[in-house]
């Protein structure tokens, strides 16, 4: 009969020839399903029964969590994905103000976050923090000069602003005024408001007032909707400029009328039936065809920006594995590092290109100009 010793060796012999488990490749994502930035954490929550279930023979787990759109939810999301699950990277959240109260959070815990905002202040400018934030939209540069090439070529000369009082329209209302300085466009009253807010009636007068041949919007999801809607009950006539906040159906539908005419820079989601086929345009049509398959609608632009960071993933996570094991700093910082060196990646927002100064990764390749024409979005030609 073996001894004890005999079975503690055999035991562990065993142990040593057997292969070693590998932990699941955990996921965190958060996003605004409810509160005032619904209309653009809907389509991203959706989005996520779409995304890889495996990425590079590892299972991948996901975590979702609902911020409720409010910041101080969106750090006790943060911290739960990081502290309890222990999670390798992190998609979210949903608004720009949220995802800049947990960049600290994602740095100091060395966990990739994947943010699908609209506000180019959480990857630029850079710093040792923001390194771990990358941001699966385009800037708002890039979105800007198209729309301010489209408005010299018009003719605008003075140009309106109204903005969300947040990370979004602040950083919409500085990118404009360093392009306006040598466009022979002057801004020539500039309006906040918040999100939550009822009425922009008094926002609104003010720019009435200084007569702008255009007025820009910057705003993003519903909250778009009501400086347009009321500028046009007041009587404004001028050109209204939407940046790529407002890329959404629900925009057309709350907006009716009133928005006819609007033109705004985005990704081509909104009009693919009407761009030049590309690997971006197959990419974006499988997944609205399998997101309409579905939810049976069509999804936003928002939801295409969590689905690109599970392409984001997909491309940087094999190399990760090569250096290190799921659930382990090391892995998260091979991670951050295989994400940083993203190269001509096509996905539904377009092509990305990351590199250690830029963590959005896009070129004219990820924006295009639209307009509202009988109440659908179109190619503006």
């Amino acid at each position: 009969m073996p001894s004890k010793k005999m079975l503690s060796a055999l035991f562990l012999s065993s142990s040593l020839l057997a292969p070693l488990a590998t932990a699941d490749i955990k996921i965190g994502v958060v996003s605004s399903s409810t509160g005032p930035i619904a209309l653009v954490g809907i389509p991203q929550k959706n989005t996520i029964p779409l995304l890889p279930t495996s990425i590079g023979g590892e299972k991948i787990t996901y975590i979702s969590l609902d911020d409720g759109s409010d910041p101080t939810a969106t750090v006790k999301a943060f911290k739960k994905l990081i502290d309890e699950e222990r999670v390798d990277a992190i998609i979210g959240p949903s608004g720009s103000g949220n995802a800049m109260s947990v960049i600290q959070f994602s740095a100091e815990s060395g966990t990739p976050m994947l943010a699908p905002v609209g506000t180019a202040a959480v990857v630029l400018p850079m710093t040792e923090q923001k390194k771990w934030v990358f941001k699966t939209t385009q800037n708002d540069d890039l979105i800007a000069t198209a729309l301010m090439e489209q408005m010299k070529s018009s003719g605008v000369k003075t140009l309106g602003l109204i903005g969300t009082a947040d990370p979004y329209g602040e950083n919409w209302a500085k990118v404009m005024q360093g392009l306006t300085k040598n466009s022979g466009i002057k801004i020539v009253v500039s309006e906040q408001f918040q999100r939550q807010d009822t009425s922009v009636t008094g926002q609104s007068l003010k720019v009435l007032m200084s007569n702008p041949d255009a007025v820009l919007i910057a705003a993003p999801g519903s909250s778009s909707v009501m400086p347009q809607t009321t500028l046009k009950d007041q009587g404004y006539n001028g050109k209204i400029y939407q940046t790529h906040g407002a890329a959404l159906d629900a925009f057309l539908r709350l907006g009716g009328k009133t928005v006819e005419g609007t033109i705004l820079a985005a990704s081509s989601m909104l009009v693919l039936d009407e761009v030049p086929d590309s690997p971006s345009k197959a990419i974006a049509a499988k997944y609205m065809a399998d997101y309409k398959t579905l939810y049976g609608e069509t999804p936003a632009t928002f939801g295409g920006n969590v689905f690109d960071a599970g392409l984001l993933l997909q491309n940087a996570i094999p190399s990760a594995l090569k250096i290190a094991k799921p659930g382990t700093p090391e892995f998260r910082a091979a991670l951050r590092n295989a994400l940083e060196k993203t190269t001509e990646m096509p996905a539904t927002q377009g092509v990305y290109n990351m590199t250690a100064e830029d963590h959005s990764g896009f070129d004219e390749r990820g924006r295009v100009l639209i307009t509202v024409k009988n109440g659908q979005w179109t190619l503006l030609k």
